[in-house]
């Protein structure tokens, strides 16, 4: 048996270190602050995770008390519950957004996140869109209009970061 140890050493001694805070004093102020940051990001997903939860439950109450009383067939209170569906939607894209700056994935799939949520609550705005809500007809035409130019840019920019966001379509050009 030889007394020489058969691997290799470490290109870089910090490769064998382990995790913890740097030598240097920013190093440290730096690891420091990203560990609060991310605590802080956790919490909030924690927070919308709550959020969803209590809709959910609020949702499912608003039905069952529309059902006892026979207001389920009042399409104004339909669509308060497609419309608190929708909310709820936005708090689960929000939350997976929020996850998905805690776990550092690619800005690609937080880009899509993004547009996801101002998808959904874009419809959601047409959906409970109401004329006379608006002073004048005028009003409701341009509040209309903006709904309908935010809708397709939103989806163009779906359309778009799925035709040449990924990796394979930048690397054939």
């Amino acid at each position: 048996m030889s007394d020489k140890d058969p691997t290799p050493p470490p290109d870089n001694p910090s490769d064998t270190a382990e995790p913890g805070p740097p030598g240097s004093l920013l190093d440290q102020y730096s690891f420091i602050i990203s560990g609060f940051v991310q605590g802080v990001e956790l919490a909030a997903a924690t927070v919308f995770a709550v959020l969803f939860a209590i809709g959910v439950v609020d949702l499912t109450l608003q039905i069952f008390e529309a059902v006892r009383t026979g207001d389920i067939t009042d399409p104004l209170v339909v669509i308060s519950f497609i419309d608190t569906g929708l909310l709820l939607l936005i708090i689960v894209e929000v939350y997976n957004t929020v996850l998905a700056y805690v776990r550092e994935n690619e800005t690609r799939q937080i880009v899509q996140l993004v547009i996801y949520t101002g998808v959904i609550a874009m419809v959601r705005k047409a959906i409970i869109f109401r004329t006379g809500e608006y002073a004048t007809t005028t009003d409701a035409l341009f509040a209309a209009g903006s709904y309908a130019i935010i809708i397709f840019a939103l989806v163009a920019l779906l359309l778009a970061e799925q035709t040449y966001g990924s990796d394979s379509a930048l690397q054939a050009d």
